[in-house]
């Protein structure tokens, strides 16, 4: 009796154990972002190709450059997902300094280009990249390392502020004065999440959301484009191709057209030019229409699989740069899909944020991938995470397996 019962106790055991293993983290990143990174291809395909064949060129066109970006993004997540946290730390402050002076080229007469009155790109020949992505990622590592080795005086104002508010500050501000507002946005909600995960008194933190709000409304104030979006946000009366409301307006009809099943992918009706940005900012309006609400539940629930792998990562992990850079990350990532979504189903004015892994956009693009390479990092690092790792066969090994079990 002790035999069966032990027998039938072991496949919820080790089913349970599977889902409480070491490696659960490793390999949940490495699954959301694989499917994220599919269904982004595969939207972005199917959003784009009207477009493109209007302007004259290949129905692929945008797909094949969105796959070449993810084709040099696929290196960089797989060299840093290798990379010891003690060799990133110790490059912290260059990457940051060398993020920040890439930033500043886009005011150089030549180099630096934008559209949408948005100054954020340089663009040399034919090739452009956008700087203020790599900040995203330099700053979350400079604030890991910063406050990972701060940490017994964060509970004192000077040592909460000195050096994170001036050199985050500058990065923000390098940022803004491209007229980049979604980014800064984005930076400050990377900040953010460093500092609670830091643990950083939460009294700091109404100080700081009162200035944020502060500032972000002399931002709105000052710009006659960002008040029209929030306008035009506020009220989308009279609402026609010129308006600002457009674009909001439309992306609410697609999500609402699809139903719960969607039109069957490649049938939406938003993409044939109704839709501004479809395939970037929007796209997830298009995954909607397609798709219907079980695509878009769908991306979500990837979203939040990505989510609950790093908050463990944060639970379990030993060093407190591990935990700190992942809470950037975190909110970094997170925050940005948070945001998309809110702006396409309405509840936010349009600032011009892409859905990570699956809006169309070559930077956006290789450097998510390269922050998720890290997290990965952090994840084989975990307690007990190495050794598993290392006792799995390989795949040659597994391959050889099968055959011999199937000659058998």
């Amino acid at each position: 009796m002790a035999d069966t019962a032990t027998a039938t106790a072991e496949p919820r055991g080790s089913a349970l154990g599977q889902w409480n293993s070491a490696v659960t983290s490793y390999y949940v990143l490495l699954g959301t972002t694989t499917l994220l990174l599919v269904v982004g291809l595969v939207m972005v395909l199917s959003s784009s190709s009207v477009e493109s064949l209007d302007e004259g060129n290949s129905p692929y066109a945008v797909f094949l450059d969105q796959a070449k970006y993810a084709l040099i993004g696929l290196p960089a997540l797989v060299v840093l997902s290798r990379v010891p946290a003690r060799v990133m730390k110790a490059f912290a402050w260059p990457v940051l300094g060398g993020a920040i002076v890439f930033q500043l080229l886009v005011f150089v007469p030549g180099l630096g280009c934008g559209e949408g009155g948005n100054r954020n790109w340089v663009c040399v020949g034919g090739m452009s990249a956008q700087p203020s992505e790599a900040i995203k990622l330099a700053l979350a590592v400079w604030l890991g390392a910063v406050l990972a080795r701060k940490l017994p005086l964060l509970h004192e104002w000077k040592h909460a502020l000195i050096p994170v508010v001036p050199i985050a500050g500058l990065a923000v501000l390098v940022v803004l004065a491209g007229h980049d507002l979604g980014t800064a946005l984005v930076l400050l909600m990377l900040v953010a999440g460093a500092l609670f995960v830091a643990g950083v008194p939460l009294r700091m933190f109404g100080l700081a959301a009162v200035a944020g709000a502060g500032v972000a409304f002399l931002l709105t104030v000052t710009s006659q484009n960002r008040t029209d979006r929030i306008t035009s946000w506020l009220s989308t009366e009279g609402c026609d191709a010129s308006s600002a409301c457009y674009q909001t307006l439309h992306g609410g009809w697609g999500l609402a057209s699809g139903g719960w099943g969607g039109l069957g992918l490649g049938e939406s009706r938003e993409k044939w030019s109704y839709l501004p940005a479809a395939h970037n900012d929007f796209i997830f309006a298009i995954i909607g229409e397609e798709l219907g609400l079980i695509g878009t539940l769908l991306v979500l629930g990837l979203f939040g699989l990505m989510a609950l792998a790093m908050v463990r990562i944060i639970r379990r992990h030993p060093d407190p740069f591990v935990q700190i850079t992942t809470g950037a990350v975190l909110c970094w990532i997170i925050g940005q899909a948070f945001v998309n979504v809110a702006v396409v189903i309405g509840l936010a004015p349009v600032i011009g944020l892409p859905l990570p892994l699956v809006s169309a956009g070559g930077s956006a693009l290789i450097m998510t991938m390269a922050a998720l390479g890290v997290v990965i990092s952090f994840a084989r690092s975990e307690p007990g995470a190495a050794e598993a790792l290392a006792a799995r066969p390989s795949v040659v090994r597994r391959s050889l397996a099968v055959i011999g079990r199937s000659r058998a």
